[in-house]
């Protein structure tokens, strides 16, 4: 696991490739901790998965997303789905309706990424916001409290044809790896499956 440097909120980045046995361990107990240390200051969790399954490499968010959305109980929200996924066409209207949807939502977001060839594979997690497109020279709206971003395939010229030709298994188990991280995160924070969820958003009010 390489760590880098840290950030203004004392948290540091964590890159760690999917293939590692250690990887869902590592990722769920970093994830954990971030939810845990904002939790106080956001009404709930919401993971916003970019992409579109038009791209075999820019399918990871949506991958996410759906897994996340099937298998997850009420503790987290989830937008962006291979059926309805959340692209650069319908970014900023998800924002605004997340906007007024929830109170202060802490939103995470999930986006592949091209890289170097030596950090193919690697999950990374780092805080700020997203700058979705920028690897496509798209200019979108800058997301998430934090972000999880996945290098699906090397970067650095003709990224569309790269990412329309990266290899489906790497996106799925990497998909894999992100939804298990996201779920074992969840049932630390959340240990009762079972019971009513409070909402942050609740525990605020009476704080």
């Amino acid at each position: 696991m390489k760590k880098e440097t840290r950030s203004a909120d004392a948290f540091p980045s964590v890159q760690i490739n999917y293939m590692d046995d250690q990887a869902v361990d590592i990722l769920s107990h970093h994830l954990r901790n971030r939810m845990q240390h904002y939790s106080r200051d956001y009404s709930d969790i919401v993971f916003l998965c970019i992409g579109t399954d038009r791209s075999t490499g820019d399918a990871l968010g949506p991958l996410v997303g759906s897994k996340l959305k099937k298998s997850t109980s009420s503790h987290f929200r989830v937008y962006g789905t291979l059926d309805e996924p959340v692209h650069a066409v319908n970014l900023r209207e998800t924002l605004d309706h997340i906007e007024a949807e929830y109170q202060k939502p802490l939103i995470v977001a999930v986006d592949a990424c091209l890289g170097r060839y030596s950090n193919v594979g690697n999950i990374n997690v780092h805080s700020g916001p997203l700058k979705p497109g920028a690897g496509v020279k798209k200019d979108l709206p800058e997301v998430g409290v934090f972000h999880m971003i996945g290098i699906v395939n090397v970067g650095g010229f003709m990224e569309y044809f790269v990412l329309q030709n990266t290899r489906l298994s790497v996106v799925m188990n990497m998909s894999n790896v992100i939804v298990d991280s996201i779920k074992k995160a969840g049932t630390i924070i959340f240990p009762t499956r079972s019971r009513t969820f409070i909402s942050m958003k609740a525990r605020l009010t009476r704080s």
